[in-house]
């Protein structure tokens, strides 16, 4: 790093995204993208007069977004934000909302961005374990009196809490604002929107990179009471106003309106979520409950880094971590059948290979 650099920043340890491969060979399980293209309405969506008025700023207020997330979760447009992205989100709330103090509480083991947004704003971070089964005990979360972030279902385990222990969280800690990070929602968790009208501390924050198969396009939503939208916009409009592109807002619209195009996919993952979880426990793997478009998975026979590195060497990626506790496991996105059952038959030729 150059001598210009902040010292405040100098220690910083920067998220690692997945490997992103660009010569199109790989079986690609890594980063929990979809392998399904956008509904053909998106497609359509953006077309060439669209391109022709990018030289026009968007819309700052992204009003017909908006409207249209509002109608599909039933809620008022004044109860939505939309971003560049739910890290943008993760990253405004971190930066709003953890206090005069500077307190935030998450998982230990969840969405990597939570620890880098909290080094990145000197906040204090409170990092609960995990059960021993991997499982957010909820009551772990009552009474903090402090910025809390939770993903549900979470990553990389994908294992949920129930509405009920949400209520409990967002009760006892009326005066924080509780951020439920629902990236995965969409492939079998229970979405805590309902809970909004109840509650206003709370924030559940969304995306079009995993169900809605807009990945590349970056376009986050979060819905929450009137008053913390209002914070977040009011962070955007310090910031960058034009935060979401032309064809970006209106490929969201697209894919928004063609709900049913998207729940029909979801579903089409849910089912080669369990075909591929049956396959890995006959061959002797341990795997959470995923309510997620990935599974978290690990056996004796191999490591964790050794089954990523022997798929790799077979065009297949997988996600590995090194941290300690969660290093003999890998998180395995799922894709369409074809793919799964490619990466269960490389899985079961390395066991002969090992034993």
């Amino acid at each position: 790093m150059s001598k210009f650099l902040k010292k405040c920043y100098s220690s910083l340890e920067a998220y690692v995204p997945g490997e992103q491969p660009r010569d199109g060979e790989y079986v690609k399980l890594n980063t929990n993208e979809s392998p399904f293209p956008p509904s053909p309405s998106v497609i359509n969506a953006v077309n060439s007069g669209e391109v022709m008025n990018l030289r026009l700023y968007s819309d700052p207020t992204a009003k017909d977004l908006k409207n249209s997330i509002a109608s599909l979760y039933g809620v008022g447009s004044e109860n939505v934000y939309v971003a560049n992205g739910s890290d943008d989100i993760l990253n405004f709330s971190f930066m709003a909302f953890s206090g005069d103090k500077g307190e935030a509480v998450f998982p230990e083991i969840s969405y990597g961005f939570y620890k880098v947004f909290s080094e990145l704003y000197g906040i204090k971070s409170e990092q609960i374990p995990l059960k021993e089964d991997f499982s957010i005990d909820y009551k772990d979360y009552l009474n903090k009196n402090k910025f809390i972030v939770i993903a549900n279902p979470n990553a990389p385990t994908g294992l949920t809490l129930s509405l009920s222990e949400i209520e409990e969280i967002l009760k006892t800690n009326k005066d924080n604002v509780v951020l439920i990070d629902e990236a995965y929602v969409d492939f079998g968790g229970e979405s805590a929107v309902t809970l909004v009208p109840k509650y206003d501390n709370l924030l559940v924050c969304m995306t079009f990179s995993k169900s809605r198969c807009l990945a590349g396009a970056r376009l986050g939503f979060a819905i929450g009471n009137s008053e913390i939208i209002k914070d977040l916009e009011l962070i955007k409009y310090s910031t960058n106003p034009y935060n979401i592109n032309r064809l970006t807002l209106v490929a969201g619209k697209a894919a928004i309106d063609d709900n049913v195009y998207y729940v029909d996919r979801c579903k089409s993952i849910m089912e080669n979520r369990e075909y591929t979880i049956n396959e890995l426990k006959k061959l002797g793997f341990f795997v959470t409950d995923s309510k997620a478009n990935f599974v978290f998975a690990q056996c004796d026979w191999i490591d964790g880094e050794t089954l990523y590195k022997k798929l790799k060497e077979r065009k297949i990626l997988i996600r590995h971590f090194s941290t300690e506790k969660i290093k003999n496991f890998n998180r395995i996105t799922i894709g369409t059948l074809n793919q799964m059952e490619t990466f269960i038959e490389n899985v079961k030729n390395i066991k002969e290979e090992m034993i």
